[in-house]
C-alpha cells in the first residue's frame, strides 16, 4: 500500500512540474508577444487611436443603467480587481477541464480590452499569456472609467457598428445619452455574440441575451425584482 501511494505521489508531483513548467514556457512566450506588440505600436498610440474614432462616446454621454449593466454583464468585479480575475479564472479552469478544451477564458474588461487593441480573437495560450501584459501595462497608466470607456468604444456591436454612441443611433435613433432601460439593457448584450444577439438579426435572441443581463443586474444589486419585471414587461419578441 505504502508502494502504491508512494508511486501516487511520485506521479502528481511529475504532473504538477510539467504544468509549472508549461506554464513559464507560454508566460515567457506570452512576454514576447507582448513585447514585440508593444513595440510595434505604443499603448498610447493605440488608445489615441480609439479615442480619435469617429463615432467615440464618452463615458458621461452615456445612461449610467447601460454602464451598470456592462459590467454585470462582462467583469462584475471590475472596479475591484487589478486587471485580473482570479475568482473568474479559477471558474474557468474547472470548466475548461470538465469540457476537456478551451471553453472560457476568465477575461475581465481590461483583458478583453488588451485583446481589441492588439491581438486576435483566437483563442490561444500564447495570446492569452499577451493580453494579460497589456491588462496590466493599461490598469497602470489608466483609470478604471478610462478603460470602460475605452472598452465600449472598441467592441464590436454588429452591423458595423464600433461604438456605443454608433450602435445607440443606428439600433434605436437616438444619442446614446437618450437611452432607456429597455434599449440600455438589450445593448449591453449585443457584444457577447453580435452575429446572434443583433435587434436586426433577431429580435427574440436579442431579448433573450437581454434576460441574462436583466438577471446578472439583479445578482449585482444594481436592479431589484420589480425594476427588472418592468425592463421585461417593455420586451417585444418574448411577450
Amino acid at each position: 500500500m505504502r508502494i502504491v501511494k508512494n508511486i501516487f505521489r511520485s506521479v502528481i508531483l511529475l504532473v504538477m512540474s510539467v504544468m509549472l513548467l508549461a506554464g513559464f514556457t507560454v508566460a515567457g512566450k506570452g512576454y514576447e508577444l507582448y513585447r514585440d506588440a508593444v513595440e510595434a505600436t505604443s499603448l498610447e498610440d493605440k488608445v489615441a487611436e480609439i479615442r480619435n474614432k469617429e463615432g467615440y462616446t464618452k463615458l458621461e454621454e452615456l445612461p449610467q443603467v447601460y454602464l451598470n449593466a456592462v459590467v454585470s454583464v462582462e467583469d462584475h468585479r471590475f472596479y475591484r480587481h487589478f486587471g485580473l480575475d482570479p475568482i473568474a479564472i479559477g471558474r474557468a479552469v474547472v470548466h475548461d477541464i470538465q469540457a476537456g478544451r478551451y471553453v472560457e477564458g476568465g477575461s475581465t474588461i481590461t483583458q478583453q480590452l488588451a485583446k481589441n487593441l492588439y491581438f486576435t480573437q483566437e483563442k490561444e495560450l500564447t495570446r492569452k499569456a499577451a493580453e494579460v501584459f497589456v491588462a496590466l501595462e493599461l490598469e497602470k497608466n489608466y483609470t478604471k472609467d478610462e478603460i470602460l470607456e475605452l472598452y465600449v468604444n472598441s467592441i464590436y456591436f454588429g452591423d458595423g457598428y464600433y461604438t456605443a454612441g454608433d450602435a445607440s443611433r443606428g439600433y434605436f435613433g437616438k444619442g446614446p445619452e437618450q437611452m432607456n432601460e429597455y434599449e440600455s439593457t438589450l445593448l449591453a448584450g449585443i457584444p457577447n455574440a453580435p452575429g446572434r444577439y443583433a435587434p436586426t438579426k433577431s429580435q427574440e435572441l436579442a431579448e433573450k441575451r437581454q434576460m441574462q443581463v436583466l438577471r446578472r443586474m439583479k445578482a449585482c444589486g444594481y436592479f431589484s425584482e420589480e425594476e427588472a419585471e418592468t425592463v421585461a414587461s417593455q420586451m417585444v419578441a418574448l411577450q
